[in-house]
C-alpha cells in the first residue's frame, strides 16, 4: 500500500503571466481533501500505536511493559515530559484538524455541478467515512480527559478560549454523528480508493467497521445509560466485523517513513528502554496462554517480566517479540477479536446480539489467538482449560482479562476497557507518585491560556486529578 502524504513544497510551472511571480512556488495552492484524510488516518493510527513516552504511556499504564533506566512514566509522572499537552496536541492538531479540513474540502469538491452521479455517491461515502473516523478520534480525547472543547474546538483565531463541553454531551454527539454517517453510506458506491490506508476505499468493509465503532462507543455508556446503550448496540450488532479477514488494519511498510512507530522507538532508536511487565507475563503463564511466544521473547527458556514502576535490567527480562518489532507490523483500528468480546459483554448485560456471552467470548479469544498466528487447535485447547472458560457469575473478570490480553500493543484501547470493566485490577506500583490513573490531567498550559473555561471544567468533572473518574466509569 502506498501512502498518500501531503507535500507542502510544490513547484510552480513556468509561465509568461507576470502575476504568477507574486505566488510563492514553495507553498501549495490546492490541497485535496482525500490527501488530508490520508494524513489524519495515519496520524491517528500512529498516535494509538506509538510507545513514545512523550505522549502515550498507555503500554505502561496498562502494565504490558515496564521501564529500564528511566521509570518515571511507569510511576505515572505525567508532568516531566508534558505528556497531557503532547497527547492533546496530537489528537486535536494532527488528527482531528486534518479530518475537519478534509471534510470541508471534500464538501467543496462534491459541489462541482459537472460531477457524475457515481462521483457524487463516492464523495458522499468519503465524507461519511471521514466523519466516522473523526468521531472515533474525538472519543479518544473524551476517554482521556473528560470534559473537553468540542462545539468551539479548532476555530483558531476566531476563538482562542473555547468552552469545555460536558463529556456526556460530547459522547452523545459522537454517537449521533456515527449513526447518521452510517445511514449516509452507499455500499454499492466507491470512496477513497488507495487514499484510504485501512480498507483501500472498500465501502462495504467501512460500513461494518463503522457499526463496530458504534458498538464500541455505545457499550462504554452501558453503566450510565443502559437504555441508550442497548438500543445502539443491538442495532449495530447486526452489521459488525465478522472475522479477522475484515479487521480494520493499517498496513505499515518495511522502510521509512511509513513504518510502525513501535519499530521506530524500540529498534531504529537503538534504545533499550522497555521490558515486558511481570503483570501480563505472570497472568499468561498462569493460564498456559499460547500467545506467550507470539507476544514475547523468552529469557533462559522461560518468560520473565520486569517490575512496573522500577528500573529493570534490560537483559534480565522478556522483550517484545520479533514479529511485533517488525517495521511493517500492522496496527489494528478495530478488530474482530475486540468486537466479539464487546458482543460478549453486551450479551452479559442482557442485550440481544445474536449469541450468548459465552459463545461470543469463545469467538473473541479464538480470533485473538489466530490473529497473532496461533491455530484453532491452540484456541480450543486453551478454552478447554477450566481456568480459561467463561464464568457467567464473574463475567466482567472473564471478559476484562481476555480483552486486556487481546489488546496487547493497543494500550489506549486496553486502558478504556479496563476502566469500564474494572478488570484486570491493576494497582499503582509502590514507587508511583499518584493513584492508578483513570484519566490524564488537562495540559499544564490550559490554566494560563484558557483559565475560566479550565476552572469550570475542572469543577465539573470533580477535580483535575488522575484519580477523577470519567462519566462512564461508574464503578
Amino acid at each position: 500500500m502506498f501512502f498518500v502524504i501531503v507535500v507542502l513544497g510544490v513547484l510552480a510551472s513556468c509561465t509568461k503571466d507576470m502575476t504568477k511571480l507574486n505566488e510563492n512556488p514553495k507553498v501549495a495552492t490546492t490541497v485535496q481533501g482525500e490527501m488530508l484524510f490520508s494524513n489524519a488516518e495515519k496520524a491517528f493510527v500512529d498516535a494509538m500505536t506509538t510507545p513514545n513516552v512523550n505522549s502515550g504511556i498507555f503500554e505502561l499504564i496498562t502494565q504490558y511493559w515496564a521501564e529500564t533506566t528511566y521509570p518515571q512514566e511507569s510511576q505515572y509522572d505525567l508532568g516531566n515530559r508534558n505528556i497531557p499537552l503532547n497527547w492533546w496536541n496530537t489528537l486535536y492538531r494532527d488528527v482531528i484538524m486534518d479530518f475537519d479540513r478534509s471534510i470541508s474540502l471534500m464538501r467543496e469538491q462534491a459541489s462541482d455541478p459537472a460531477l457524475l452521479e457515481s462521483d457524487k455517491i463516492a464523495y458522499q461515502n468519503k465524507i461519511a467515512i471521514a466523519k466516522i473516523f473523526r468521531a472515533y478520534a474525538f472519543s479518544s480525547v473524551v476517554n482521556t480527559f473528560g470534559d473537553v472543547p468540542y462545539t468551539e474546538a479548532l476555530l483558531g483565531a476566531e476563538n482562542l478560549t473555547p468552552v469545555y463541553d460536558k463529556q456526556a454531551d460530547v459522547y452523545n454527539a459522537l454517537l449521533d454523528t456515527i449513526s447518521t454517517a452510517i445511514g449516509e453510506m452507499d455500499v454499492s458506491g466507491e470512496s477513497f480508493g488507495s487514499a484510504d490506508l485501512v480498507y483501500g476505499g472498500d465501502v462495504s468493509l467501512w460500513y461494518k467497521a463503522a457499526n463496530s465503532i458504534l458498538l464500541k462507543l455505545a457499550i462504554n455508556i452501558a453503566d450510565v445509560d443502559q437504555a441508550k446503550a442497548k438500543s445502539l448496540v443491538e442495532a449495530a450488532a447486526k452489521n459488525v466485523i465478522s472475522g479477522n479477514e475484515e479487521n480494520a488494519t493499517f498496513a505499515y511498510t518495511e522502510t521509512p517513513p511509513n513504518v510502525n512507530p513501535i519499530w521506530t522507538n524500540l529498534v531504529q532508536s537503538g534504545r533499550n528502554d522497555f521490558v515486558i511487565a511481570s503483570t501480563i507475563i505472570d497472568t499468561m503463564l498462569n493460564h498456559d496462554d499460547p500467545r506467550l511466544p507470539l507476544y514475547f521473547t523468552s529469557v533462559s527458556n522461560t518468560y520473565k517480566g520486569g517490575t512496573p514502576g522500577a528500573g529493570n535490567s534490560f537483559s534480565s527480562f522478556s522483550h517484545a517479540s520479533a514479529a511485533s518489532l517488525a517495521p511493517d507490523f500492522p496496527a489494528q483500528v478495530i478488530s474482530y477479536s475486540e468486537v466479539a468480546l464487546l458482543l460478549s459483554e453486551a450479551a452479559a448485560r442482557n442485550m440481544n446480539v445474536g449469541g450468548t456471552a459465552e459463545a461470543w467470548y469463545d469467538k473473541g479469544v479464538t480470533a485473538s489467538i489466530e490473529q497473532w498466528g496461533g491455530s484453532s487447535a491452540d484456541a480450543s485447547d486453551y478454552l478447554s482449560d477450566p481456568a480459561n472458560k467463561f464464568d457467567e457469575a464473574n463475567w466482567k473478570k472473564s471478559i476484562g482479562v481476555q480483552a486486556w490480553i487481546a489488546y496487547y500493543t493497543r494500550g489506549f484501547d486496553s486502558w478504556v476497557a479496563q476502566r469500564r470493566l474494572d478488570y484486570p485490577q491493576l494497582e499503582a506500583p509502590p514507587s508511583a507518585i499518584s493513584v492508578y490513573p483513570v484519566r490524564y490531567t488537562y495540559p499544564a498550559t490550559e490554566p494560563n491560556l484558557n483559565k475560566a473555561n479550565y476552572d469550570a471544567a475542572s469543577s465539573s468533572i470533580g477535580g483535575d486529578e488522575v484519580g477523577t473518574k470519567l462519566f462512564w466509569d461508574k464503578f
